[in-house]
């Protein structure tokens, strides 16, 4: 049997805020380990004998960050199919499902959320194999939690009597939703229910058939989305409009409640969601006091808590249960009793037109990244790194002069008519209007300082006449 993973990287991670931006949601962030929870989830099961390559599923503007985090822990993906906007897991998996019958008309797909903690891999893979027949006969299996404690923030799934022929496979009942404490502990109680992972297995073909019979327009606009789907560099682009068209909705909802095949098999594998930062807390090792701790940190007289500095020294003094985050723009302080209060932080600076909850202050880029130093009334300074090979568009701005200082390695320049090599010192000016480009030609990273100048100094300001990675 052949078993593709199909990785869900939508969504943006608000509850993680300030950590997780929408640029750089928690799914591409190291919170756990020292890999990106993405790379943990692909790296999860690659060594399985029955796992061919991973398909992903992920928006465009994550795109060369998902290519480059594959890139980092060499895994050449199935393929990275590009959402142009979000219409939730159900269409979702329905692209990755269409797109995974026409290499493998047999294929199964292993669907896991990008963003998901297993402490327990070997109890995983254990009931993915238990998953695997009913599935191959044309159920669709989902994963369910054992719960071990009445827990509020999940859906549950009550199962029913266990198929013949199957080890500790049962039909479901019923999916509940989210309970209150008293129906939670209910539950717990009744040693039926499970927690609802959004972990599944099935053939693709029976997705689909299910889709097709439930949710008829969805099925229909998906199948229009991958027929005319088209590639850009290594990505597969979905097609614009009819993906606009298709319903939105959760494959819970549009297929999981409403079909006669759903499965579950009970899973105890040291599962969670990392849904707020007391969750990210429970799943790392504290310290003696109960604290788990990253970065540059002082703690005194405190306990049962996690603090984490990503830039700057942080000193905690005679607190429990709290919750600390620093990063160089914005410091979380909330009790872990209130963590799930964080996503009105982030809707305030929606709100407020602010871009604490977009970007960080380092922003990532496909040629390398760039991060502010300074700023006054006409000019900015920004540190820049350029990757080795990479190299920036050729672009032109109306509005703003630039200075270029080569910090270490070497850079290409294009400066209207002129080529030239800068080296280490060496510096270079970009006047207003120049047609200009920046490369790496080296095998080391790029490190410069440039100096912007002019009545405006937006991001927007940039008229790109060509660019290797084709962006508008």
């Amino acid at each position: 049997m052949n078993i593709y993973p199909v990785i869900l990287s939508g969504g943006s991670g608000t509850r993680l805020w300030p950590l997780s931006r929408s640029v750089l949601p928690k799914q591409l962030l190291p919170l756990v380990s020292g890999n990106t929870m993405l790379q943990d989830t692909v790296l999860r099961v690659a060594d399985w004998p029955e796992m061919q390559a991973p398909l992903i599923v992920c928006g465009n503007e994550h795109r060369f960050l998902v290519a480059e985090q594959m890139r980092q822990i060499g895994i050449a993906p199935a393929g990275i199919l590009l959402e142009p906007e979000g219409r939730n897991t159900a269409p979702a998996v329905a692209v990755a499902a269409l797109y995974l019958r026409a290499i493998d008309p047999d294929a199964v797909m292993l669907v896991l959320p990008a963003d998901h903690v297993i402490q327990d891999v070997a109890a995983f893979k254990q009931a993915v194999m238990l998953a695997a027949r009913p599935a191959e006969d044309g159920s669709l299996v989902t994963f369910g939690i054992v719960p071990t404690r009445p827990e509020t923030g999940y859906g549950y799934i009550r199962r029913g009597g266990e198929l013949s022929g199957t080890d500790r496979a049962f039909t479901v009942e019923e999916f509940v939703e989210k309970p209150d404490l008293v129906k939670a502990k209910q539950f717990v109680d009744d040693g039926r229910y499970s927690w609802n992972s959004g972990m599944f297995l099935f053939r693709a073909s029976t997705y689909l058939d299910e889709l097709r019979t439930l949710q008829p327009e969805m099925a229909a606009a998906c199948e229009k989305a991958v027929a005319e789907a088209y590639t850009d560099m290594t990505f597969c682009r979905l097609q614009e409009e009819n993906y606009a068209k298709c319903p939105s909705d959760s494959i819970d909802y549009a297929v999981m409640e409403r079909t006669s095949r759903a499965v579950v098999v009970p899973a105890d594998i040291g599962w969670s969601d990392v849904g707020s930062w007391s969750a990210l807390s429970d799943v790392q090792a504290p310290d003696a006091h109960g604290n788990v701790i990253r970065g540059d940190v002082y703690a005194d007289g405190v306990e049962n808590s996690l603090i984490r500095s990503e830039s700057r020294f942080v000193a905690v003094i005679g607190l429990e249960n709290v919750i600390v985050v620093e990063t160089k723009d914005a410091v979380l302080v909330t009790s872990k009793d209130q963590v799930q209060r964080v996503k009105q932080v982030v809707e305030y600076l929606k709100d407020n037109n602010r871009c604490e909850h977009l970007n960080h202050t380092k922003v990532y880029r496909p040629w390398g990244s760039y991060e502010p130093i300074d700023a006054g009334g006409r000019f900015q300074v920004k540190r820049i790194t350029v990757n080795p090979g990479e190299k920036l568009s050729l672009q032109m701005h109306h509005h703003r002069a630039e200075h270029w200082v080569v910090v270490t390695g070497t850079a290409r320049v294009t400066n209207g008519e002129e080529v030239r090599l800068l080296t280490e010192n060496e510096s270079i000016y970009i006047p207003i209007g120049n047609t200009h480009r920046l490369e790496n030609p080296g095998m080391v990273p790029l490190h410069l300082i440039e100096v912007q100048s002019g009545s405006y100094l937006g991001e927007d300001d940039i008229v790109r006449f060509e660019d290797v990675y084709k962006r508008a």
